[in-house]
């Protein structure tokens, strides 16, 4: 892993240590500081000219400070005379901000996408983008990973003889179809409205779940509404079981604890895009590691390999 320079923003300097020590390479320091006018500055503390830099940041909250706080270290890269700026956000939450669904709103998502490559990104590393026209929000090249070979091998070890798949809306049913198929289950969809970013309302489950142990995939969990929902929709249907999955576990503050306390809910699994607070590490929550992934890719890119293989369900 020769000329390789990693570094890590504030957000998650632990999956950042995970993945270096996944590629075996050090985790370069970095310093943020605040001003007396609340001014960020960020300084990469070690030599970039001509090495191909990383930079890892997800974008969890407190968003705004972390997202300004990358733009600074890719400009201070850039600055540097690095000869690639690779930004690895393994959460991009701007990712829901994705269409205009009101009039005279903002796209978000195509706007950092912007900002991102204005402050010198060369290239985007991303996970389980909200949909995948995101994607196409950028003017640089971008590699989308999912988590769904990690997330398949957690639940192989249970019994799946009778688990079928859920997606809690048709959007993410893609997703669900395809862990379904990595499990070698049947899949369901429910039938969702947004009411509000804290509201939804499910009308009907498309799919057999009459008692079957069940699995609920959504690409991300905050506040836990559409899970709650979801879950009650089920219930009136007699499912034996409900595990709840997703690969961004944000976790508002209180919501593991309502959703590990719903009748039937055995299992909450996420991934370690996003920091896990200890409060919210209970019995009910099982974090799997995206690390080694995020590393290969980050290795097939510095050493010009195929990303594609990592994209594949099989």
């Amino acid at each position: 892993m020769g000329e390789i320079a990693v570094f890590s923003g504030s957000a998650h300097r632990r999956l950042a240590r995970a993945i270096c020590d996944a590629l075996r390479v050090p985790l370069l320091p970095s310093e943020l500081r605040r001003f007396a006018n609340d001014c960020l500055e960020v300084q990469l503390q070690a030599n970039c000219r001509e090495r191909d830099v990383f930079l890892i940041q997800p974008l969890c909250p407190p968003v705004q400070e972390n997202l300004l706080e990358l733009l600074l270290m890719l400009d201070a890269a850039r600055g540097a005379s690095a000869a690639r700026r690779t930004v690895v956000i393994p959460h991009y939450s701007y990712a829901r901000s994705d269409k205009k669904d009101a009039p005279r709103i903002s796209l978000g998502g195509r706007l950092v996408a912007d900002l991102l490559a204005t402050a010198g990104a060369s290239r985007v590393l991303t996970m389980t983008l909200h949909s995948p026209q995101v994607h196409g929000f950028f003017s640089v090249p971008v590699d989308h990973l999912h988590a769904l070979h990690e997330l398949g091998e957690h639940f192989k070890r249970g019994d799946l003889s009778r688990t079928v798949v859920v997606s809690p809306d048709l959007g993410n049913a893609k997703e669900a179809a395809a862990l379904a198929k990595v499990l070698g289950t049947s899949f369901a969809v429910a039938a969702k409205k947004r009411i509000s970013d804290t509201d939804v309302r499910v009308s009907a489950v498309v799919g057999d779940v009459q008692d079957r142990d069940v699995i609920i995939l959504d690409d991300e969990i905050a506040k836990g509404s559409t899970m709650v929902e979801v879950v009650g929709h089920l219930r009136q249907q007699n499912v034996r079981s409900v595990r709840l999955a997703c690969t961004h576990g944000v976790f508002a503050p209180g919501a593991v604890h309502r959703l590990a306390a719903i009748e039937g809910v055995v299992e909450i699994v996420c991934t370690d895009t996003v920091p896990i607070r200890d409060e919210d590490r209970i019995e009910k929550l099982t974090v799997i590691s995206v690390a080694p992934a995020l590393a290969e890719a980050i290795r097939r890119i510095h050493n010009g390999d195929s990303v594609s293989e990592l994209f594949r369900v099989e």
